[in-house]
This record gives C-alpha cells, sequence and structure tokens, in this order.
C-alpha cells in the first residue's frame, strides 16, 4: 500500500482538502512511535490503495514546537511514497519554505497551492510552470473549499506515484538529512521573484471594514459575547421544536413497539432494558437534534476566521493572567470537547505556558455537559430565560478560567512571545459545515453509546438492588452511596439521586442525565415533571454549577496525564476542580437560601 503525507502550515485550508480526498471514510489512528492521534484515510489513486495521513500543521519543519517533532519523527520513521505540501497561495512568499525545506529530504512531492480564489481577488498571479521548474516537482493551483483543481491534483498525484523513481530516501537517510540546515532562505526569494507576480498592496478591502468594527478596541470584546449570546439564542429557539419531536417519537417507539413486545419477559430484566437502557439512551437521544444544531453553528464561526480576531481581542486580558491569545482559542476549542484542546497545546513551546493553559481548558463548557444543562434548563426554567440561564453558565466557566490562570500564574511562568496570523474572513460552504458538524457529532454519539449504555446498567442496578427494598430508594445500593456523599453535598443542595447522577459523571458527562432517567425510571417530560417537583430552580442551578466545574470526563484526565506526563499535574488539576466546584456552588446555594430564594 502506498502511504501519502499531507502537510502544510497552519490555516492553509490542509484539512479542508483531506475531508474532500478522504469523504467520510477519515479515521483517528495512533501511529507506533507518535504519542498522538493522526488522521488517516485510505483512498484510490493511481491504480493504488493509498493511505492519507494527515500531519498537524507546522510553520518550520526545523522548528521545536510538539507538532513540529510529530513531522520530523513521522518522516524519519515511516517510509513515505508521495508528500503532499499544501500551502495558501496568498502568502507563497512566506509559506514557500516549508516546500523548500522538504525538496531538501528528496521525497516524492507534489504542491498543492490552496486558496486560489483568495489569491486572485488580491490580485496575485502565479507562474505554476516556472516554479515547478525551479522546485524541480509538480505545482497544481487548487481551492480545497470550493474543490476547483482538485481532480487535476489527483491526477498530478496519481502522476508522481507511478513516475519510477531510483530510490525512495530511507527513513534513517530523511532523519539525517533533518539535521542539515540550508540556505531556504534566499532560494525561497528567487522562486518567488521569478514565478510570483503580486501587487504592491494586497486588496482585502472587505476583511479590512470588518475588523474596523469587530476589532474595534472598545467595542470589539462586548459584540463578540454578544455575538455568542445571540448563537445561543438562536440554537435554543430553532432547537427545541426538534428536540420535542424526538422526544415524541422515542415515546411513542417505547409505548407501541417495546412495551408489547418485552411484556412476557421477565420484570427485572422487562426493567433493565426500558427503565435502565432505553429511557436511559432515549433522554439523552432526545437532544441530539440541539447538540447538531450547536456544532453546525459553532462550525461556521470557527471557520469564518472569527475566532482567531477572538484570540487577537483578548490577549491582552489573557497576558494578564499569565496566558496569552492561543490559550483563548484552546479554550474555545474546548467548548466541543476538552479533549483535542488539550493535544491543541502542543503549539506552545514554553512547557509552563503549556501547563496552565491546560489547567483551565478542562473548565471549559464542553458538548458533554452541555446536554446536561440543556435538560436541566428545560426542567426548570421558561423557555424564554433558557439563553440567559446558558449564556450565564458560559460566563461562569470564563470567571473560573480567569480565576484559575490568577491564581497560578506565578507557578507557571512563561515569557514565550504571541504571534498569530489573522486569516481573512471565509464563509463555508454548506459541505463544509456539513463534515464538520457531522465529525463532531459523530464523535459525541460514540462517546455517548460507549459510555451510556455501560453507565445505565450500572445505575439500574445500584438503584434496583438489594432486590428487596424500593427501587431508588435510601436503601438501594445507590441510596447507601448518596448518603455516604450526604454530609459534602447537602450543603450545596444536591440530593441522593443528583449525587448518583454526579458520580457516573466522573466516567463520562454523558452519563448524567441517562442516570437521572434510570433513577427515576422515567424518560421525556415525565421526568422532567418528577425532577422539578422533587428539587427547585436554586437546587437545580447550583447542581449545573457543580456540573459545569468539577472533574472532566476519564478521557480529558487520560489526555491530561498523557499531555503534561505527570501525575502529579493531573492530581492538581482533578483536586482543584473539585474544590473549586464545591466553593463556588456552596456560595451561590447558600447565598440565595440566605435571601429567601
Amino acid at each position: 500500500m502506498k502511504r501519502i503525507a499531507l502537510l502544510g502550515m497552519p490555516n492553509t485550508g490542509k484539512s479542508t482538502l483531506f475531508n474532500r480526498l478522504s469523504g467520510a471514510s477519515a479515521r483517528v489512528g495512533n501511529w507506533p512511535g507518535i504519542t498522538v492521534d493522526l488522521m488517516s484515510a485510505k483512498i484510490l489513486l493511481g491504480g493504488h490503495i493509498a493511505e492519507l495521513i494527515d500531519l498537524p500543521g507546522l510553520y518550520d519543519l526545523h522548528g521545536f514546537s510538539d507538532d513540529e517533532q510529530v513531522v520530523r519523527h513521522f518522516l524519519s520513521n515511516h517510509t513515505v511514497d508521495l508528500v503532499m505540501i499544501v500551502l495558501n497561495s496568498s502568502q507563497i512568499d512566506r509559506q514557500l519554505s516549508l516546500a523548500l525545506q522538504i525538496k531538501q529530504l528528496g521525497l516524492p512531492t507534489l504542491l498543492l497551492l490552496n486558496m486560489q480564489d483568495e489569491a486572485k481577488r488580491a490580485g496575485i498571479t502565479i507562474d505554476t510552470v516556472a516554479m515547478a521548474a525551479q522546485l524541480g516537482f509538480p505545482v497544481q493551483t487548487i481551492s480545497a473549499k470550493y474543490g476547483d483543481g482538485c481532480p487535476q491534483a489527483l491526477q498530478a498525484a496519481a502522476l508522481v506515484l507511478n513516475t519510477p523513481v531510483s530510490t525512495i530516501p530511507s527513513p534513517a537517510h530523511v532523519a539525517q538529512l533533518l539535521e542539515v540546515d540550508t540556505q531556504i532562505e534566499q532560494t525561497m526569494h528567487n522562486i518567488v521573484k521569478h514565478a510570483v507576480q503580486m501587487p504592491t498592496q494586497l486588496n482585502d478591502e472587505t476583511t479590512d471594514r470588518i475588523d474596523r468594527v469587530l476589532l474595534h478596541p472598545w467595542l470589539g470584546l462586548p459584540l463578540f459575547f454578544l455575538a455568542m449570546f445571540l448563537l445561543f439564542q438562536f440554537i435554543f429557539t430553532a432547537g427545541k421544536p426538534l428536540q420535542d419531536g424526538m422526544a415524541w417519537l422515542l415515546e411513542l417507539f417505547r409505548t407501541t413497539a417495546l412495551e408489547p413486545l418485552f411484556a412476557s419477559l421477565p420484570a427485572w430484566l422487562n426493567g433493565l432494558l426500558l427503565d435502565g437502557i432505553y429511557n436511559g439512551i432515549g433522554t439523552v437521544a432526545a437532544f441530539v437534534p440541539i447538540i447538531v444544531l450547536f456544532f453546525l453553528v459553532m462550525s461556521m464561526v470557527e471557520d469564518s476566521g472569527y475566532l482567531s480576531r477572538a484570540a487577537f481581542l483578548m490577549d491582552t486580558l489573557m497576558a494578564k493572567m499569565g496566558l496569552d491569545g492561543r490559550g483563548f482559542v484552546m479554550v474555545l476549542m474546548g467548548f466541543g470537547c476538552n479533549v483535542p484542546a488539550l493535544m491543541g497545546t502542543r503549539v506552545m513551546r514554553s512547557r509552563p505556558m503549556r501547563l496552565l493553559t491546560m489547567l483551565v481548558i478542562p473548565l471549559s463548557l464542553c458538548s458533554a455537559r452541555l446536554q446536561v444543562f440543556l435538560f436541566m434548563i428545560a426542567t426548570l426554567f421558561a423557555a424564554s430565560q433558557a439563553a440567559y440561564i446558558m449564556f450565564a453558565l458560559y460566563m461562569v466557566s470564563f470567571f473560573t478560567i480567569f480565576l484559575t490562570a490568577i491564581l497560578f500564574k506565578h507557578q507557571y511562568k512563561s515569557t514565550e512571545p504571541f504571534i498569530l496570523e489573522l486569516p481573512p474572513y471565509r464563509f463555508p460552504t454548506p459541505r463544509q459545515i456539513w463534515l464538520r458538524g457531522w465529525q463532531e457529532v459523530k464523535h459525541f454519539l460514540s462517546r455517548a453509546t460507549k459510555f451510556i449504555i455501560i453507565g445505565v446498567v450500572l445505575v439500574w442496578l445500584l438503584t434496583h438492588y438489594p432486590t428487596n427494598v424500593a427501587p431508588a430508594s435510601s436503601a438501594t445500593w445507590a441510596g447507601q452511596i448518596g448518603q455516604l456523599f450526604a454530609p459534602v453535598l447537602n450543603p450545596i443542595g444536591i440530593d441522593t439521586q443528583l449525587a448518583i447522577a454526579l458520580i457516573f459523571g466522573f466516567v463520562a458527562k454523558e452519563i448524567v442525565v441517562g442516570s437521572l432517567a434510570v433513577i427515576y425510571g422515567l424518560q421525556g417530560d415525565a421526568l422532567s415533571q418528577q425532577i422539578a417537583m422533587n428539587i427547585d430552580w436554586v437546587q437545580g442551578m447550583s447542581f449545573m454549577l457543580f456540573t459545569l466545574i468539577y472533574t472532566p470526563c476519564l478521557s480529558t484526565i487520560a489526555t491530561m496525564k498523557s499531555e503534561s506526563k505527570s501525575s502529579g499535574f493531573m492530581w492538581l488539576s482533578i483536586v482543584w476542580s473539585l474544590a473549586l466546584a464545591w466553593l463556588i456552588s456552596f456560595i451561590f446555594y447558600q447565598g440565595a437560601r440566605a435571601l429567601g430564594l
């Protein structure tokens, strides 16, 4: 099987091209000797079954960031039949150095100049024939976003694969060459001089006009938070009918199909299947439409280039807390999932900066917590209040992040400079939005399926044994566990049932809502009504605050240990998040009760 390495600088559209070439066949795999997950996909190219590996974005093959070391390690330890380099056509004068560094390795190479549409608008013309002649390998202009030039690029790649070569440099030889410095800058200057025509001033008036408003020193941040609030308002308004429809379908399926089908089963098995597994999974499934909508909207925001502006706006504030704008981007990434956000800190060369960023990322309101809040908000608050409550939870998330950074910044001091490139504004295509949203939803569903089934079965067992007591009562195993934690949780308004859900939330937050469905033996509106009868909004808000802040899922903890290479740091994160969660919930709950709420 042929092996193709896809690499390029950050923000050059490499992932967009990978998604276009791989479609839905992409998978995540851990390569031997590399402690990170790389995306790979099998594609048919030039009569060969080829494996396309998406390597991390990097600026310099000779740099020292973790991502740069991953790429060097891969090229030094694996035979590569073709390197496909993706660069931004509109920034070719700054990015061509990476192609020249790859040229020095002697590997079969194809250079893809992406974003040709933006280069054309900027008045940049590139003579690909002249550039290819000087580089010694094919050059093709493409637009991965719209698919322009991609078929021709695949034909060029197939031609390279099928062209006989005397020898492909061995990984050992590549490793040796990577240690040799080269006269890259002068060569790059000569190629750009003879093959690229650039206007005196690049034309990007639209981006400049938008940035004058969105990057305004006084209006920038308020506009960012207003935009986030409006997004939440839209997601709740558009998602609520979809959620209600999904809940109705699930209830209808239970009453008309499952209950008659399982009626002849023993009572314990009937209860496990319906009140345990189906209620648990069904309650979570009812929120999938809103989760899908959330990811689709956020994918548009991320791909538009706006989040880079948010990082720029937040850099001054983050610097006062020992972080920088990249940390803010990782925090925003953590709103989807904490795990890739933690892995994304590899771009930071300063270990103290990286550790401080990793310490605050688990406080981001991730998608797993999101479904818990969607359920509790729908249960305890009116629809008109929903967006305000969710926005408040996001603000609390930011508050805990800032507080943690301020308290620990002296322990993790860093002097690494912050460099950020602001890409032009781009509106993603419907295909990009769908692929990005589907990848996030698929990740959510795979985690939910894996953890929820195991979790709800365990919760059902704990709430139904011993068999000679009332289900979910204080005499069950679950009740006894809840009573054990009562002295700690009662002061923050969390009862036995909520305590059991929190305990299973240590494994994965996706289990929390499913656990409640199993504990109460109900789902849908019946579950919401029962919870609303058992707790008031103050208890519910305290529960959400604790869920927001306390120890993240096992996947996040494992990733933190792997990325920090320190068990002590991992335990610091766990203990700190638990203590902070209890303290904030205590202040809120006791304060609200003192005010008579």
